[in-house]
């Protein structure tokens, strides 16, 4: 079986319900880790970066389309 993981935020009461129910079915298992400290400083740096110069930013769209791109490539 392939495992996944995500990382989500839950944003309805009836959401976390689910996957409370999820869990005690043991269907999934909620792992408790923290953002290492390496990947909250790249991601406040890169941050910094595209609000020094938003022009640079590339929109959603063409963000997963490059990244299909990359994929087939590989």
């Amino acid at each position: 079986m392939h495992t996944n993981i995500y990382q989500i935020e839950i944003k309805k009461e009836y959401a976390a319900a689910i996957i409370e129910d999820l869990k005690l079915m043991d269907a999934i298992e909620i792992l408790e880790s923290p953002i290492p400290k390496w990947q909250q400083e790249e991601s406040l740096k890169r941050l910094a970066a595209y609000n020094r110069h938003p022009s640079k930013g590339i929109e959603e769209d063409a963000f997963f389309k490059e990244i299909e791109e990359q994929d087939e490539n590989i």
